[in-house]
């Protein structure tokens, strides 16, 4: 299997596939450091960023904001003082593509 962070999203349509249970598990091994959460029955990655003040986690923002843009895939992003959260998931099928984990593992190697 190719790493998640040397992937390129796709194109995601209203009728792509989830993620299957089975796959989410194998590719969560690439992104140990993100959570799945469900969220009003949508499955999604999520992680929170730590930094040292409120200027780091905006500069860091901006990148995932960055990051996002050349993909054509967006996060949820809260920043607060000394941290972010990033929250992928693709609103298309309400739930979490490939897009999601090459996009975690995309914003891990920001830091």
């Amino acid at each position: 299997m190719k790493t998640l962070n040397t992937q390129s999203c796709t194109a995601c349509r209203t009728d792509a596939p989830r993620v299957p249970p089975a796959e989410i598990a194998e590719l969560s091994k690439q992104i140990p450091d993100w959570t799945l959460i469900e969220v009003d029955g949508e499955k999604r990655l999520e992680r929170v960023f730590t930094f040292k003040n409120f200027a780091a986690a905006l500069t860091f923002t901006n990148r995932v904001g960055e990051l996002a843009e050349k993909y054509n895939h967006h996060p949820a992003l809260l920043t607060e003082w000394g941290k972010v959260t990033v929250t992928w998931w693709t609103h298309k099928i309400h739930g979490l593509h490939m897009n999601d984990f090459i996009m975690a593992a995309k914003t891990d190697s920001l830091v």
